[in-house]
């Protein structure tokens, strides 16, 4: 057991990123504690980087089931990004302003944001390697100047990094909620109060990759989203009402602003996952009525207030069309 405090040597190292674990995290396992790290963002990767004896804690290998204790230092030793093979598509882009920094566009329901299981052409990924030769590689090959995701079928505003320091920049303003992104969501049911705010953990649901769910367990991760009512629809012949309402992102879990209405009772119409009724009851909608419409954050380079509105588009629009006679 010489080298059973020792990194793996046959691994490159890129970097070192060492985290003191505190007290709200004292007994929680390896692999979770750092899947809720900012350079680490997922489990899975922990996982990973635990297996390939990437990750001391307090000079000693440890397994993933390992219950970190308040005080213990935490040393990952992250690797090079694997080489991608991802290919360059021309798929138009709808651009609303670049530089050599950044990229603002709105992204088109239908389209996956980076490769994953399944998907590992058509994305936008493919699309911004075909527009621009420099991205930022923060995030590895496989997410190339992705700053911030949207679900395959939510449409709408995004910002992309073009180089390093404005992902940077732009992530940490992410982490310290001074981006501002919103979102139109139109919900079942009638929203008695004109604003609100659902401040819920969301954990992955057990058994479902697929899923989240709000849960208060180790697992899950803090999530706080704010609405406002815009408009209410009285109920009608298949449903009982609508609400649309502005959604404000101060975390960005997945499928956050989804599983959040649903929490309270009021599904996104259209919702394939956590939404309810029959087609008639969500206007014969087959995705998820969620928008991202305002994108407003400070430049991470020259420092000029950025601001992006964005209209509905036309499948989502036509859905208020029909509603605004009630």
């Amino acid at each position: 057991m010489a080298d059973s405090n020792i990194t793996n040597l046959e691994h490159v190292i890129d970097r070192v990123i060492e985290h003191t674990v505190g007290e709200e995290d004292a007994g929680t396992r390896l692999d979770v504690f750092m899947g809720s790290l900012p350079d680490i963002e997922t489990r899975s990767r922990a996982a990973r980087y635990i297996d390939e004896k990437l990750v001391t804690v307090d000079g000693e290998l440890r397994t993933k089931k390992h219950l970190v204790v308040a005080g213990e230092r935490v040393s990952i030793s992250i690797p090079p990004p694997r080489v991608t093979t991802l290919e360059p598509e021309f798929i138009p882009l709808d651009i609303r302003y670049e530089d050599d920094e950044i990229i603002v566009l709105s992204k088109e329901t239908g389209m996956v944001v980076h490769p994953a299981p399944g998907h590992r052409t058509g994305t936008l990924v493919n699309a911004l390697l075909a527009h621009s030769m420099e991205l930022g590689k923060l995030q590895g090959t496989e997410r190339p100047g992705i700053v911030h995701r949207l679900d395959m079928d939510t449409s709408g505003l995004m910002v992309v990094a073009k180089s390093d320091r404005a992902q940077q920049r732009l992530q940490d303003a992410i982490r310290a909620r001074v981006i501002d992104r919103r979102y139109l969501a139109l919900v079942h049911g009638w929203i008695a109060p004109e604003t609100g705010i659902v401040d819920a953990p969301i954990a992955r649901a057990p058994g479902d990759k697929l899923r989240m769910r709000v849960h208060d367990g180790s697992r899950a991760k803090e999530a706080q989203t704010t609405f406002k009512v815009l408009e209410r629809f009285e109920p009608g012949r298949y449903d009982d009402g609508f609400t649309l309402v502005e959604c404000k992102l101060f975390t960005g879990r997945t499928h956050q602003i989804r599983v959040h209405m649903r929490y309270i009772g009021h599904a996104i119409v259209g919702d394939p996952t956590y939404g309810r009724g029959t087609l008639p009851a969500n206007h014969y909608l087959q995705r998820q009525f969620l928008h991202s419409y305002i994108l407003a954050f400070t430049h991470p380079v020259t420092g000029e207030e950025m601001f992006f509105e964005d209209d509905l588009p036309e499948d989502l629009q036509n859905v208020i069309d029909e509603l605004n006679p009630r």
